[in-house]
């Protein structure tokens, strides 16, 4: 397969706003690619490389798109060598072949084609945004059901592998994916609830509610040799940055385990410290504040997986792995008593409280209604899109933000407004020095950024808008915090904005 067949599709589901149609696109470049470039082009058009990032810089890239080819000759199988070639050259000598990778491959790449590569090298091809597409797209090349290719990507983690494993092995290859201790698995996710006791009305009296902290997920496990390792949210390692969460699991009464929860720091009057606090331990290797763990569900334990079974066993796995260690909470509570549990956590200085259905397994990677955040106000996970420079007191820094909210059927993210309220200084020059780097088009008084950022904004309300192109705005929005955590693949679609609306 040559790489303008996978740029052409690329260009297609671009110019498309049915997820109809780019899913019909991409399931036909699939069913045309050889075994070994369904990965390569399936981790391409979900904006990624298998590689990971291979080390090019946009003015770098930006320098190379020039003296284009006259026709297309690269295949997929060498431009994917090239790159693994790129992210294995270190040391002495590095720069100038590194240099020389680039040259022959955008010399030999036409003019679509080089656009294609600084945008995929960037890091500016959807961001994974066409996730969700891409796997509706390999469930209908291969023939097999979409849970099925969802189910085994979720317990995987690899979407390339999935894409691989799908066509060449039907749906008997996907369903034989299961749960294994030391490879990470999605988390399973909360949507918002209005209110409490409307989320009680929709999931029953089988329900548990736990404290919603403001802490960073983990999800930790220990194999039969003993060995701990954890891992955030995004499935990024971080067992070399927390030995204390390491050291308490290997304590653990068990051989086997995989917990689920979050992870927090703690003032010495047990409050929490900020978030950025706790994030801060996940860049080194340990640090001055110690982290506590609170585990909220167990997947397996010794040699039983537990994610097909109801919640209410996982909790008594737990319970019996790693009481001391729960995440605060009750079951089957009464109204008042759940009532009691949220006045309890924000008393305690966190965010609110989960209401979770106890029948209800464990949808690896899928925001569902078994799970329902309520927080007592409302807060977003929005993409930023650009910022302007400030004025006043705040002249030289770029300040005002522009949202976005995620387009679900895969497109660039929707704007929704602006803010530059809740910015603190230090969160000013913070913006001012990151921002440059993300730069994809300089206006003057402001810039457009690359999607790569999310940030967290708290808000009163959603109104209906002409103004931005979902139809909808913020109201009185102001940002909270930066989430280094989450990736825009995992920010709040412009459906989860506009529901906000619907609510009131």
């Amino acid at each position: 397969m040559l790489l303008s067949d996978v740029v052409a599709a690329s260009a297609a589901v671009g110019a498309t706003r049915s997820r109809k149609s780019k899913i019909a696109t991409l399931a036909g470049l699939l069913r045309a690619a050889a075994p070994d470039e369904v990965p390569v082009a399936t981790a391409w058009l979900s904006g990624e490389l298998r590689q990971g990032r291979v080390g090019t810089g946009w003015r770098t890239l930006s320098g190379l798109a020039s003296n284009p080819a006259a026709e297309p000759s690269l295949q997929v199988t060498a431009v994917d060598a090239t790159f693994g070639e790129l992210a294995g050259t270190a040391g002495t000598g590095s720069v100038a072949r590194r240099a020389a990778l680039l040259g022959e491959l955008f010399g030999a790449a036409t003019a679509e084609e080089q656009q294609f590569l600084v945008r995929l090298l960037g890091g500016e091809l959807r961001h994974g945004a066409l996730e969700g597409v891409m796997l509706d797209a390999v469930a209908a090349a291969a023939e097999v059901p979409a849970a099925a290719v969802r189910r085994a990507f979720f317990l995987s983690g690899r979407l390339p592998e999935t894409a691989a494993l799908a066509i060449a092995g039907g749906a008997a290859a996907l369903d034989a994916v299961s749960l294994q201790v030391g490879r990470p698995v999605r988390p399973m996710l909360a949507s918002p609830a209005e209110s409490l006791d409307a989320a009680l009305a929709d999931i029953g009296a089988d329900s548990c509610v736990e404290y919603k902290l403001d802490g960073a997920r983990i999800q930790v496990h220990r194999s039969a040799d003993g060995e701990v390792k954890v891992w955030t949210r995004t499935l990024r390692e971080i067992t070399a940055a927390v030995p204390e969460l390491v050291e308490l699991v290997k304590g653990l009464p068990c051989t086997t385990v995989v917990l689920d929860g979050e992870t927090l720091a703690l003032r010495d009057d047990g409050r929490p410290r900020p978030f950025q606090e706790t994030m801060s331990r996940f860049g080194s290797a340990g640090g001055e504040e110690l982290l506590r763990p609170y585990f909220f569900d167990c997947l397996h334990l010794d040699g039983a997986d537990l994610l097909d079974a109801p919640l209410a066993e996982r909790l008594d796995a737990l319970q019996r792995v790693a009481g001391a260690h729960r995440m605060p909470g009750a079951q089957r509570p009464s109204g008042e008593e759940a009532a009691d549990v949220l006045a309890a956590a924000l008393d305690a200085g966190h965010e609110g409280v989960v209401v979770k259905a106890l029948d209800a397994p464990y949808a690896a990677g899928r925001r569902g209604r078994a799970w329902q955040k309520v927080k007592p106000v409302h807060t977003l996970d929005l993409v930023v899109l650009g910022a302007e420079w400030g004025y006043g007191r705040r002249t030289g820094s770029l300040s005002n933000i522009h949202l976005g909210a995620r387009d679900p059927d895969g497109g660039d993210p929707i704007m929704v407004g602006k803010t530059f309220k809740g910015m603190t200084n230090e969160l000013l020059a913070w913006q001012t020095s990151t921002f440059p780097a993300l730069v994809r088009e300089d206006k003057g008084h402001e810039v457009l950024l690359r999607p790569e950022l999310v940030v967290e904004i708290e808000l009163d309300g959603v109104q209906r808008s002409t103004r931005y192109p979902g139809g909808v705005a913020l109201r009185f929005a102001r940002v909270v915090r930066y989430r280094p955590d989450k990736t825009p693949a995992e920010a709040d679609t412009i459906d989860a904005v506009r529901g906000l609306l619907a609510g009131q």
